[in-house]
């Protein structure tokens, strides 16, 4: 497919890559077609599966990936309206109830976890939650940065020394969310570890061992979607161009393997699925998916390696 083709592909998929794909792609923002995320396709099939109880699944985290904090991360990924007030009792409903002794978010736990308080601040932050909510989740992550930059979920609990890409990507992405959303408590702090997480991943060459020189973990070679908690190289590009971050060498190595990834006819495969428990698929591992091919896309063209056609 040429890049005409391969826009329209985009462009014939569910409501919510079309948004994206005008957004990302054509620098066009289409509002109607933002509003009606929560009212077809992906989006109101996820909404659909929210109980009386306002959760989804059993409760906040069981059973993956069919849990309200999963199912919540597919729908701020979605770009549902931030107006929706269904997910914002939900997500008010976690706050109040899901807190953990060290104020992060973990049900009946004393320590929580740092992924999920990323993930947590990320839609949390997206779908405008009260600041007062968000504030002992901004405490106990910001405690948890790691001398080398990063953070890792195993510090509070095992006593990790080195940080984790996977950690380290959700609570970037949770960061960027509530900066971009206007909060200001202990900001200047949430910059700064920003910044050192950042350059944690990019000494890492965003896949590589700083001591070896070895792939960390062939699985962050593997592009899946949606990624859940898991660290790839895909994620961790799309999180650079949606940061706005400039480039930088270190992230060659990365591109230069996604380029190798796409498909003869422009597309970039699905190319694993986590296991657990689904509400529905939204694609098939192993065959062309619309979101890694609009996300390669959109980093790409960030980055000005590959430039879309206008409209």
């Amino acid at each position: 497919m040429n890049n005409e083709e391969i826009l329209q592909w985009l462009l014939d998929g569910d409501v919510s890559i079309q948004y994206q794909t005008y957004r990302d792609l054509l620098s066009t923002e289409r509002k109607d077609l933002r509003d009606k995320i929560e009212q077809e396709g992906w989006g109101a099939q996820f909404i659909s599966k929210r109980n009386p109880k306002g959760h989804w699944g059993k409760a906040f985290y069981q059973p993956k990936w069919t849990s309200s904090h999963y199912t919540l991360i597919d729908l701020r990924n979605l770009c549902v309206s931030t107006d929706n007030q269904l997910i914002k009792e939900s997500i008010d409903k976690i706050a109040k109830e899901c807190k953990a002794d060290d104020g992060g978010i973990l049900p009946k736990a004393k320590k929580s976890d740092g992924c999920i308080n990323g993930m947590f601040l990320n839609y949390a932050s997206y779908f405008k939650t009260e600041e007062y909510h968000l504030k002992s989740v901004i405490d106990c992550q910001l405690q948890e940065l790691m001398l080398d930059g990063g953070f890792n979920c195993r510090l509070n609990r095992s006593g990790a020394r080195h940080s984790s890409l996977h950690t380290t990507l959700s609570v970037l992405e949770g960061f960027t969310e509530y900066e971009y959303n206007g909060y200001s408590y202990r900001l200047d702090e949430v910059k700064k570890a920003m910044q050192s997480s950042k350059e944690f991943i990019l000494l890492h060459q965003l896949y590589i061992s700083d001591r070896t020189g070895e792939i960390i973990n062939k699985d962050f070679l593997r592009l899946s979607y949606p990624r859940r908690w898991r660290y790839d190289i895909l994620s961790a590009l799309d999180y650079f161009q949606y940061s706005k971050t400039e480039w930088d060498e270190r992230m060659q190595p990365a591109v230069d393997v996604l380029l190798k990834k796409r498909n003869k006819n422009g597309t970039w495969n699905i190319q694993a699925k986590h296991p657990g428990q689904t509400h529905f698929d939204m694609e098939k591992a192993g065959k062309p998916g619309r979101w890694n091919t609009l996300r390669a896309l959109r980093v790409l063209k960030h980055f000005e390696i590959h430039v879309m056609p206008s409209r």
